[in-house]
């Protein structure tokens, strides 16, 4: 049996997902584990940090926090606002009528992990119907 291998090169930053993470540290401890492989994580200090296709987490998002991102990223940035496990139902609503992409309540790296991947996917697929290639099944 003849098998071809396709050669892609090596990947690139711009091809590999890539999550920046603002806000507290603390909260975001464990999650390059449970990224998918070839994945990176950065720690940035403020916004005019974040490179084009990045998945921007807000860590300790408040309303503000993510005003101020939709204000200063382009569109196609995912936004998720990263929350305490406790937190009000009125800061959840808020920060998602602000402009985040998601809201996560604090928990399992894991969780967070999952919909960071599903947002990547979702950018993806954004992608694709921007530039008038057929949708992935």
């Amino acid at each position: 049996m003849l098998v071809q291998q396709l050669d892609r090169g090596p990947q690139t930053p711009r091809s590999a997902p890539a999550v920046a993470v603002l806000g507290h540290r603390s909260r975001v401890a464990g999650l390059a584990q449970y990224l998918p492989s070839g994945w990176s994580l950065r720690m940035l200090p403020a916004l005019d940090d974040v490179r084009p296709g990045e998945l921007v987490v807000i860590s300790g998002a408040t309303v503000h926090d993510v005003r101020l991102a939709r204000a200063v990223l382009p569109r196609e940035t995912r936004v998720v606002a990263l929350i305490d496990d406790w937190a009000a139902s009125e800061l959840v609503a808020g920060v998602l009528s602000a402009g985040a992409d998601v809201c996560v309540r604090g928990g399992h790296p894991a969780i967070l992990a999952g919909h960071l991947v599903a947002c990547r996917r979702r950018q993806l697929v954004e992608r694709w119907v921007d530039t008038g290639l057929p949708e992935a099944a």
